[in-house]
């Protein structure tokens, strides 16, 4: 097995695994319960390592190296399919309706009391509103 990778936390090495695994590489994550016990220690072992078999390694650290950020923001664009139905306009914000009131009685109380809703907000208008896709 050899290193490709090494993180300073767990859960990135979970995420580059996953990575790896969608295109189909067999990999190992070493050390990640040393750095969950002792969290300290991570740079004085070395992190946790992210280990393949030797004929993996090259595409696995060409895979690693990938940037996805742009396949990642085209994915998650909003659709101008969904528009307001008070005023029809098509631009909008995800937005969360109570959370500001529940949060606060959840400082208060100890406990939430109010609850909240996701959906989205028109930037012209200011309505709140649910897509039926939902």
């Amino acid at each position: 097995m050899k290193v490709v990778a090494r993180f300073s936390f767990p859960h990135e090495a979970h995420i580059a695994k996953a990575s790896l695994e969608a295109a189909g590489i067999e990999s190992v994550i070493a050390d990640e319960h040393t750095i969950n016990a002792q969290w300290l220690y991570s740079d004085a072992i070395g992190g946790v390592r992210l280990m393949v078999t030797e004929p993996d390694q090259q595409e696995a650290i060409a895979i690693l190296a990938t940037d996805f950020s742009t396949a990642v923001e085209q994915g998650t664009a909003l659709s101008d399919e969904i528009r307001c139905p008070h005023c029809g306009d098509h631009h909008y914000k995800p937005f969360t309706k109570g959370k500001r009131p529940a949060f606060v009685v959840f400082l208060l109380l100890g406990f939430p009391l109010f609850y909240y809703q996701h959906g989205y907000q028109c930037q012209s208008c200011g309505e709140f509103f649910k897509s039926d896709d939902e």
